[in-house]
């Protein structure tokens, strides 16, 4: 494993990723566990107050990102140590503001309501995406052998993610950007029934594939879905359930 570790993170220049990777994760998992002792009034786990204001958590980490940030700038050429450290900075930041990216999204709290939800997918992204990083995988290449100028590859990935995207494949789409192949399936597929695509398309133009598109959202997408949400609730906890202070859960 220390060979390993030597050879594929330290000697290719990726420690600092790795340790954003690693300390995001973490940070992630931290949080959680903290709010949910808080909502849950567990022992000396309490809200952060100034006065009548309660302060979020997304504060902290913004203010940690951009410490994190402007550390990575100023270290950045020197040691990767220091580069690390600063990605370890930036990481927790990361995980504290995604967290709460629901509330940034909504301008109001919504962290225990379904769309709650929102801030795990967000860092779920974020792991996946950082993750490929990590392996090694660069987002918007085609290393296929291909004549075609780079340049026409990159829009007409760029062009094909966007409509993966409108079609409400979020995953695939995110992948797709590492991995060409998988935006040409998304693009070509039917659309998602509440995305976009299919609002401006299906409604009134294609009904019969709007038709399909709940066929099929129920029949395969819905089971994917609970099993998604019931490892989300198993880390996060429940987004569907009424706080009874609302406002005031979490740090």
């Amino acid at each position: 494993m220390e060979r390993w570790f030597e050879q594929s993170i330290v000697s290719t220049g990726r420690l600092p990723l790795f340790c954003y990777f690693v300390t995001l994760i973490v940070a992630f998992i931290a949080t959680r566990i903290n709010v949910r002792l808080i909502r849950a009034k567990v022992g000396w786990f309490r809200n952060v107050n100034v006065g009548e204001m309660h302060i979020h958590h997304v504060v902290f980490g913004v203010v940690l990102m951009l410490v994190g940030g402007v550390s990575g700038l100023i270290v950045s050429s020197a040691s990767q140590p220091g580069y690390a450290a600063a990605a370890c900075i930036f990481g927790i930041g990361s995980a504290l503001v995604l967290d709460e990216f629901a509330l940034i999204l909504h301008l109001h709290d919504v962290y225990w309501e379904e769309e709650g939800r929102t801030s795990v997918d967000a860092v779920f992204i974020a792991v996946a995406v950082t993750g490929l990083l990590l392996i090694g995988l660069r987002p918007l290449t085609w290393d296929y052998g291909t004549p075609v100028n780079p340049a026409v590859l990159i829009v007409a990935n760029l062009l094909l993610a966007v409509i993966t995207l409108l079609k409400g494949k979020i995953w695939t789409g995110m992948a797709g950007l590492f991995v060409p192949p998988m935006l040409l399936v998304g693009a070509v597929r039917l659309a998602r029934p509440d995305s976009p695509w299919a609002r401006w398309l299906y409604a009134k133009q294609s009904p019969r594939k709007l038709a399909k598109a709940l066929r099929r959202e129920e029949r395969w997408r819905r089971p994917v879905i609970k099993a998604k949400i019931a490892f989300q609730e198993f880390l996060s906890g429940r987004h569907d359930l009424p706080s009874t202070r609302r406002g005031r859960r979490h740090t």
